[in-house]
């Protein structure tokens, strides 16, 4: 994850007012980084971001992100991207079972478009050896706190990695969480935050949407609206990347302020227990 100091903030905060001129006023939009902010003039907002990603503008194309409106360079060689500043809310939990939600995703993982141009950015595919490659290398730094459930967690992935090899790679977003999910006036729907999407097989994304927000006893009907079959191809695939994303969480955490990683450690046990790729 990255930080910045308090002072590269301001410093951004100063640069943005002199582009847009004393009659806006600027605030932050949250998030740590300082990299968002909101901008408004009384008239007109603009959620204003900086070194966004140039995959940004093929995603307004395809209003899957509101719209955007215009892109500058500042002084400091920072990138500023101007968006429609919507007024929605975001989804909550049980939001993430409408059919709403699986059609926007399967429009995203079937865009010939979104995928090329997000591989022209990024030039590697997320394939299950890469994912680990990048696990253990985060877990190499915090051997201390390599918990045996950990160890047995990456003996699963390591072990079944194989078991999943899948040639449909699309484009995923890999950070599904409820609150990057944006509904507009109970109308349009719109999935932000794409700082980390990748190349990958769409089970990493699916993994997520079924496994932490649809009951079990639904995946079937919300696949219907997503547009597949459930098989066991796909099951098993979910799966080993639920675990993958379940072990990395508790890798980033902080110990002794997450309130929750008890209930994350046990949440991976129980992904251990159930033997999958066991017929």
């Amino acid at each position: 994850m990255r930080h910045f100091d308090i002072n590269s903030k301001v410093k951004r905060k100063k640069w943005l007012e002199m582009l847009l001129g004393s009659n806006w006023n600027l605030e932050p939009a949250g998030g740590s980084t300082g990299e968002a902010f909101i901008a408004h003039d009384g008239s007109q907002k603009l959620f204003l971001k900086c070194n966004s990603s140039p995959f940004l503008a093929v995603l307004s194309a395809e209003g899957i992100v509101p719209k955007l409106l215009w892109t500058k360079r500042l002084a400091n060689g920072d990138v500023i991207t101007a968006q429609r500043y919507i007024e929605g809310r975001e989804l909550g939990s049980k939001d993430m079972q409408l059919p709403e939600v699986a059609q926007l995703l399967r429009r995203i993982h079937t865009s010939k478009e979104l995928l090329e141009m997000l591989k022209r950015i990024e030039n590697q595919v997320h394939s299950p050896d890469v994912l680990l490659a990048k696990l253990r290398k985060k877990a190499i730094y915090q051997q201390h706190r390599v918990a045996p459930i950990y160890q047995q967690a990456f003996a699963y992935l390591e072990q079944n990695k194989t078991n999943i090899e899948h040639e449909n790679f699309v484009v995923c977003h890999c950070d599904l969480n409820h609150n990057n999910w944006i509904v507009e006036n109970n109308e349009a729907l719109f999935l932000i935050d794409w700082d980390g999407a990748s190349v990958a097989d769409p089970a990493l994304d699916l993994s997520i949407m079924l496994h932490w927000y649809v009951p079990r006893a639904t995946w079937e009907e919300w696949l219907r609206d997503y547009g597949i079959e459930l098989n066991d191809s796909l099951f098993r695939r979910m799966h080993w990347y639920i675990t993958m994303h379940t072990l990395d969480y508790l890798l980033e955490s902080d110990e002794d302020n997450d309130m929750n990683r008890s209930q994350w450690v046990e949440y991976l046990e129980s992904l251990m227990v159930e033997d999958v790729f066991t017929d």
